[in-house]
């Protein structure tokens, strides 16, 4: 999940950074959640992502995912014993941050990795580990070349394929018409508006407005447009999302659904935004469901909460957490297959295991998926779920 998931250029990351090693972010987690630093008798796992800065609120999800994952594993006694560590260094969704990062973990053992939370670290991210043979799956990091290379696969959507599961979405509610907000000049907007487009029924009008950065305050044009449209897509993130649902609270129909992807994660915290106030149905694409009443999502929001609270229950953290698992199932099947695994395996080792499990028909059903499998391109196959943020007012 970049800015692509996400790319935040609306943000302004904040400079202070925790300038130094690999990080185990106190104030991110909780006390009792305890996961050892990476040592030699232990299956090494290590990522970079955003604990300072605007986009922090992922990369703490992710952190405190993936050690409840880690802990849970290792309370169950690990791999036949064997137990996982796990350290996160804070790249502060800055990819010049990537390479130091990623040397620390590296030169303290890392065998496998989560990658990075966000796209922009992850292209350089994806340079690095290539070169050693590490195996990457990636719990957010959604750009479509994230996978370029054998080593890496994602356990969220690809940007393009957002687009293809969103109109397959869209194609299943027999409307007639619907609106389209997008932005142009946005290589995650623009990647998913193209796929989404391709895969559409022929038999469904679109009516379509897009905007810059040149015009991304003001939103009287594009509302035009749109406002007689009772379902409205809009690949885009939460800050020109939440000044278009704003401006447009009393124009566009207050029947009318808003329809986003992983972009809209978060838009109810968004500053300076009550989602409240608006009266059209807010709703987005996602592999999780926050308000999961049954099932893995629901334990897992129960665990997340009962260590973490809400501030930071996201798609992201659930990703992580899936991430983990997926990786310790693959590493199980892979030993009762008669592979050997265990803590004295080299990086390129463990990819060889796993890239061998992840093409050859390995499926995993967690939180964010049931019969979750991998392309060989390293992108996940798996079901969406259209989740309400908020439903229209009345």
């Amino acid at each position: 999940m970049k800015h692509s998931i996400k790319r935040l250029v609306s943000l302004a990351l904040v400079a202070v950074m925790l300038v130094g090693s690999a990080l185990a972010f106190a104030s991110c987690g909780n006390s009792e959640i305890e996961v050892p630093k990476f040592s030699d008798d232990t299956i090494k796992i290590g990522l970079t992502g955003p604990l300072t800065g605007g986009a922090a609120v992922y990369g703490e999800a992710v952190y405190n995912g993936a050690r409840l994952a880690i802990s849970e594993i290792n309370e169950a006694g690990g791999l036949d014993g064997v137990l996982f560590s796990f350290e996160m260094f804070d790249d502060g969704h800055d990819a010049s941050k990537v390479a130091t990062g990623y040397a620390s973990l590296k030169g303290k053992g890392m065998q496998i990795s989560l990658g990075t939370v966000t796209t922009a670290p992850g292209l350089e991210y994806k340079e690095l580990s290539k070169k050693d043979n590490l195996f990457v799956l990636t719990p957010s990091a959604s750009g479509d070349t994230i996978p370029e290379y054998t080593n890496t696969y994602q356990m969220c959507f690809a940007d393009g394929n957002q687009g293809k599961v969103a109109a397959e979405y869209v194609n299943g509610l027999n409307l007639d018409k619907i609106g389209i907000f997008y932005k142009s000049d946005d290589d995650y907007s623009k990647g998913i508006y193209d796929q989404f487009k391709a895969t559409l029924n022929s038999s469904i009008a679109t009516v379509e407005a897009s905007f810059t950065d040149v015009n991304a305050t003001d939103f009287t044009n594009q509302i035009d447009t749109l406002k007689d449209c009772t379902f409205i897509f809009m690949p885009i993130y939460y800050t020109p999302a939440s000044l278009f649902m704003t401006q447009a609270k009393t124009k566009v129909a207050a029947n009318a659904t808003y329809y986003g992807c992983d972009g809209f994660d978060g838009i109810e915290s968004a500053e300076g935004f009550n989602i409240q106030d608006i009266p059209q149905k807010v709703s987005m694409l996602s592999h999780f469901n926050s308000k999961a009443e049954s099932g893995a999502a629901k334990e897992y929001v129960d665990k997340y909460t009962g260590y973490f609270g809400t501030d930071t229950l996201n798609q992201f953290g659930a990703s992580a957490y899936d991430c983990v698992y997926a990786i310790y199932n693959a590493l199980k099947a892979a030993k009762a297959a008669g592979k050997k695994v265990d803590a004295t395996l080299t990086a390129s080792d463990f990819c060889a295991i796993l890239t061998e499990q992840f093409n050859g028909g390995f499926t995993y059903s967690g939180v964010t998926g049931s019969n979750i499998k991998w392309e060989a391109t390293g992108y996940v196959n798996k079901a969406a779920v259209a989740y309400v943020i908020k439903e229209a007012n009345g």
